[in-house]
């Protein structure tokens, strides 16, 4: 069982636990495929059409604070066990999580983040995603059979989430490291930014690491000694606190793996992220190399 323990499992893992028929109420695997709205990518009928056999589908617009005007931002402790108590886990389960981006992991790091938040540690992203699934020549399936209900309990660690208000007053400070993971066009401010009410750029003291720099050409996680080179040449000390950003939670979570897989679990992530900031920030705490926030 020391499987249940890794944050990675590879796809012949995977593909062994399903030929051997262990998924089940010890074994989910979920989808937790998730694009922004502008690549009108449909998750739900892509699932439908095609997933890896014994998966259920996590919907993180769905699973969610439902009165925020963020998207996806963090549900609460009943919500959570209520949502994947339906799809089968309960506390004893170990989750393997996945998508179907093309860059090999994208919103699964989110899921890995998110179970382990709530205090659920069995929790395990499939190297490489859906795309090296294929890759690899392992199945996929059209066929669903929805589990049987499970009671899960969470236990919520509120001090993994960073607000808008700590990360204010550490632009003040300057306490604790900021690592953002978008893109660097998006960053400097060059590059659009995913969602049309929300112009590029950062806020001061952040460093910028994207999330696709943790990946090799395959879409696979870089191993220990490439992983330890990024955060040391962008000059981020993984033994002092680090907290994570991106455009709305999702990809700061691969700054969480990564240093979870170099032995430093406990990366904190502001899950209001650039499009709250944006939004409440003032114009100076808006650094851009394009177009500025107006007042």
């Amino acid at each position: 069982m020391a499987a249940q323990t890794r944050a990675l499992v590879s796809g012949q893992w995977l593909a062994d636990a399903i030929k051997n028929k262990l998924v089940g109420p010890k074994l989910r695997v979920l989808d937790t495929s998730y694009y922004v709205p502008k690549m009108k990518r449909d998750t739900k009928a892509e699932f439908a059409q095609q997933h890896i056999p014994g998966s259920s589908f996590f919907n993180i617009d769905e699973c969610c604070d439902t009165n925020s005007p963020y998207d996806h931002m963090l549900p609460t402790p009943d919500r959570f066990s209520q949502y994947v108590g339906n799809l089968g886990i309960g506390n004893d389960t170990h989750v393997v999580v996945y998508d179907t981006s093309d860059f090999g992991s994208f919103s699964g790091p989110r899921l890995w983040w998110m179970f382990r938040l709530f205090g659920h540690n069995l929790v395990s992203v499939l190297e490489g995603g859906l795309r090296n699934w294929r890759a690899d020549g392992h199945p996929v399936t059209s066929d669903y059979h929805k589990p049987e209900c499970r009671e899960f309990k969470a236990t919520f660690n509120p001090s993994w989430v960073k607000s808008y208000e700590e990360i204010l007053e550490n632009v003040n400070t300057k306490q604790v490291q900021v690592v953002d993971a978008r893109s660097a066009g998006r960053f400097r401010g060059l590059e659009p930014e995913p969602r049309d009410d929300t112009l590029p750029g950062h806020y001061p003291g952040t460093v910028n690491m994207p999330f696709s720099t943790f990946l090799d050409a395959s879409g696979k996680e870089l191993g220990q000694e490439d992983l330890s080179k990024l955060f040391s040449e962008a000059g981020v000390d993984l033994e002092q606190p680090i907290w994570a950003t991106c455009g709305s939670g999702v990809t700061a979570c691969h700054v969480a793996l990564a240093a979870h897989l170099l032995g430093h679990p406990g990366v904190c992530v502001y899950d209001g992220s650039w499009s709250e900031w944006f939004k409440r920030a003032s114009p100076e705490h808006i650094i851009s190399e394009g177009k500025a926030k107006e007042v």
